[in-house]
């Protein structure tokens, strides 16, 4: 079976000022389906720069990106597009709820994106899945912390993604809402056989995944599973 995801000599250079500012730099790694990848280091260290780059939301400066057998190098914003909203779901650490919205309206929005049938239906079923189906007609102000990211978990499953990013999800919580969250994301994502690809600066939370990958000024200086198929070796 292909790799899901499978990054290749990946880099980004931004331009600032007269100076050129390399943020990734020869980036490699592939991720088999169903698998828990985390991805961490101290803060500058490119994690975010480089879950944006896996998930098509930025293009690299050199090297290339093949999300479940396209290679979003070779395609447009609105063909990357179509690429996230068919297969990707995200958490993020700032929830991105849309205030406006309620609960139930938030977690439909990707399915209406998709053209979806019995949206509302699928909707409530996810947000009981995350144990809050009796708070569906709340607006995020009227949710906790904790509550809003259960919304915004219940919305990156919505689509059935075959992989999900998540960006710093408990950075935000308190610790005891942390571990609630984190065995939420982790059962969910077992039940649907996503994989998963986590930003994290919390040590603890990254080695409850298959695998960790460390950054460090924009390189790769450690990958956990080199380190097996050296040990095994």
């Amino acid at each position: 079976m292909p790799p899901i995801l499978a990054v290749s000599a990946l880099s980004k250079t931004y331009q600032s000022g007269q100076k050129n500012l390399t943020v990734l730099s020869d980036i490699h790694f592939s991720i088999e389906p169903g698998d828990k990848l985390s991805i961490v280091g101290s803060s500058g260290s490119g994690k975010t720069t480089l879950l944006g780059l896996c998930a098509g939301l930025d293009q690299p400066s050199s090297g290339r990106v093949i999300l479940n057998g396209s290679t979003l190098n070779d395609l447009d914003e609105d063909a990357r597009a179509k690429v996230r909203n068919q297969h990707v779901g995200f958490v993020f650490q700032n929830f991105q709820l849309l205030p406006t919205l309620t609960a139930i309206e938030n977690v439909m929005v990707p399915l209406e994106l998709r053209g979806a049938k019995n949206i509302r239906k699928s909707a409530l079923e996810l947000l009981e899945r995350v144990g809050l189906a009796d708070r569906h007609d709340h607006y995020p102000t009227q949710l906790s912390g904790g509550e809003q990211q259960r919304i915004s978990i219940a919305r990156a499953f919505s689509n059935q993604p075959k992989i999900l990013f998540a960006d710093e999800p408990t950075g935000n919580l308190d610790e005891e809402t942390s571990q609630k969250i984190e065995a939420l994301l982790f059962d969910l994502n077992r039940a649907l056989g996503t994989t998963l690809v986590l930003v994290t600066h919390d040590l603890e939370l990254a080695q409850k995944t298959d695998r960790i990958i460390q950054l460090k000024g924009g390189q790769m200086i450690h990958d956990s599973k080199q380190e097996e198929t050296t040990t095994h070796a």
